[in-house]
């Protein structure tokens, strides 16, 4: 369709997104409010099409292309800074003209950083609400990053003074972003998102004329669990209350929960949702090897499960357990960690549940063995055997069947497969650039795509030695891969166990093994990708964008990207195909190859 069958009605929607939230009537001093000014000169750097259409917010037809008027509109919407206390304490002077109407919220809940547990000044500290978004039925929450520093930042609750959004001198008090920091965010989670990983999505990525960036994202409930929690640390019944029914009223809209009658009945409900919903998170953070750093207060995750704040979200290449984040006075929670601390978020929300039913605050400690955290461990446990199956190859139909005719063959599986996922290298823990690292040693998804390989070629297992070797990762040294009468009981058993299910599903789907193993192959070839992103890589990739990106044309940039994220779709099954824009020119092509290679040089990396 030509460009210019779209005018400036095409594009309201993105202009009305103007602060507006029903989080302002729905929790009185959860927030606080900041006018805005526009920031001339930003440039529109990046644009998701593919969410904009999913949104609503463009035309279902629209084609990619970043037309004068859609840039205007979003630069009109999204280009703004907070005018904020330093700047009235400093009478900043604002021309009219500058001035954007209405105001945006930076909202309060629980965080880490902040001296005390109470939350009484922390929350959004460098971004605001942008507003909500309604459109097909689907309500989104909108807000930017890198809006200016707001006074619920951890600077200013350490020092209590108020700083001027750019500074330098206080950590966590600067209110800026970087293109690198939305490259980063858009690929990681532009790839979770096609991957079936819920999570906040970029929007937008601006480029203001100071060189900082801001980033627009946007998800169907940006809630975090720490919205809540900071009420009921406070023992604001009032304020919990208004969080509880926004959070709820959400997700019954968007058709994400059933409705329900009574007050009560809702309660409940956020509670076995939540465990069902966490304990299916935990699973996935542990099978996916994604560190999210779960931590008491919940604030780096939201409270439909989705991902969010991927400035502490990293993607190991192997099971690296001991992994640690070296954030200054503290450390991270562990890969492994991150369970206990899912099922403790779980934990205060029966605390949260009985609090808004009876209006008494019981202590946290009674809640110790509530039906809600059994959810949670059923949860936990049917997400992890079905994700450790779906790494083999198995379709969902066949997970079924083996989970519920043949568990104690999955059991000995999972036992083998843990033996070498889990396992140390031999040079013990080291510094790494970001916190503190033990090596794991063993590739399992390189085992798993290439055991089916093996199979069907030749019947006869591999030796516990050419197990061990097809295994072992760029971090095994000679001494991470001896072999011990134990590692080779393992190498069998876990090949023993590998066959019996393939025959087991052979059985009850009566077909061959040989077509169920060629089936596997195919299948693990995709979902065990050879060059499957990493932290590392998405470091390095969105490195290379930025620097890059001034000799690209916007649609070239464009096209790398989705190039790239199309390499990272690793669902094999069919349905999840789009059409993908070549990479056309010479100069594209040797970035997306530099990408490419990237992945492929950290993929056993953080």
């Amino acid at each position: 369709m030509r460009m210019d069958s779209f005018s400036d009605r095409s594009y309201r929607r993105i202009r009305n997104i103007d602060g507006s939230h029903p989080f302002r009537e729905a929790v009185p001093g959860g927030f606080v409010d900041y006018e805005a000014r526009r920031v001339p000169g930003t440039e529109v750097v990046y644009f998701n099409f593919a969410l904009a259409r999913e949104m609503g917010l463009i035309p279902r037809d629209h084609p990619d292309r970043l037309a004068k008027r859609l840039e205007s509109a979003i630069l009109e919407t999204f280009a703004i800074q907070i005018i904020n206390e330093y700047d009235l304490e400093h009478g900043l002077a604002v021309a009219e003209r500058e001035r954007v109407s209405g105001r945006f919220m930076a909202t309060r809940y629980l965080q880490l950083q902040h001296p005390g547990r109470t939350g009484k000044g922390s929350g959004d500290g460098r971004g605001i609400w942008n507003g909500v978004f309604r459109a097909r039925g689907v309500s989104w929450d909108v807000m930017s990053t890198g809006t200016g520093v707001t006074r619920l930042c951890p600077a200013t609750a350490e020092s209590g003074e108020f700083f001027k959004t750019g500074n330098w001198k206080a950590d966590y008090g600067c209110g800026t972003s970087t293109l690198q920091e939305g490259f980063e965010t858009l690929l990681m989670g532009e790839a979770f998102h096609r991957n079936g990983i819920a999570t906040e999505r970029v929007l937008v990525i601006l480029r203001r004329p100071d060189g900082f960036a801001i980033s627009v994202r946007a998800g169907r409930n940006l809630i975090r669990p720490s919205h809540f929690l900071v009420h009921l640390k406070q023992g604001n019944l009032d304020a919990l209350r208004g969080v509880a029914d926004l959070f709820l009223d959400r997700q019954i809209g968007n058709g994400d929960y059933p409705r329900m009658r009574g007050a009560a009945a809702r309660y409940a409900y956020l509670a076995e949702e939540f465990a069902r919903t966490f304990g299916r998170l935990a699973a996935t953070l542990e099978r996916e090897y994604i560190f999210c750093w779960l931590d008491w207060d919940g604030d780096n995750i939201l409270a439909d499960g989705g991902i969010i704040d991927y400035g502490s979200v990293r993607q190991f290449g192997l099971f690296h357990r001991e992994y640690r984040f070296d954030d200054g006075p503290r450390w991270s929670t562990t890969l492994v960690e991150q369970r206990r601390k899912a099922r403790d978020l779980v934990q205060a929300f029966a605390q949260v549940r009985e609090f808004l039913v009876t209006g008494v605050k019981r202590p946290l400690d009674t809640f110790r063995r509530d039906p809600v955290l059994r959810t949670f461990d059923d949860a936990y446990r049917e997400t992890r055997d079905r994700l450790l199956l779906r790494s083999v190859g198995f379709t969902a139909a066949q997970q079924s069947l083996l989970l519920t005719g043949a568990r104690k063959l999955v059991r000995r599986f999972d036992r083998a497969h843990a033996h070498f996922e889990r396992a140390r290298a031999a040079r013990g823990p080291r510094r790494v650039e970001d916190g503190i690292l033990w090596n794991a040693v063993f590739s399992m998804r390189d085992l798993l795509r290439e055991l089916p390989r093996h199979f069907r070629s030749d019947p006869r297992p591999l030796t516990p030695r050419e197990l061990v070797d097809l295994a072992a990762s760029s971090y095994a040294s000679r001494r991470d891969r001896a072999m011990t009468t134990h590692r080779a009981r393992m190498a069998r058993e876990l090949q023993r166990a590998w066959l019996a299910m393939v025959d087991d599903v052979a059985h009850r789907e009566n077909r061959s093994s040989a077509e169920v193993t060629a089936e596997l192959a195919e299948r693990s070839a995709v979902i065990n990708h050879f060059a499957r992103i990493t932290g590392d890589s998405i470091t390095h990739a969105a490195g290379r964008l930025v620097r890059e990106r001034t000799r690209l044309p916007r649609a070239a940039l464009r096209a790398i990207v989705e190039r790239f994220l199309h390499e990272q779709t690793l669902l094999p099954a069919p349905g999840h195909a789009t059409k993908i824009q070549a990479v056309r020119s010479r100069n594209a092509r040797r970035v997306f190859d530099a990408l490419i290679e990237t992945v492929e040089e950290f993929r056993h990396g953080l």
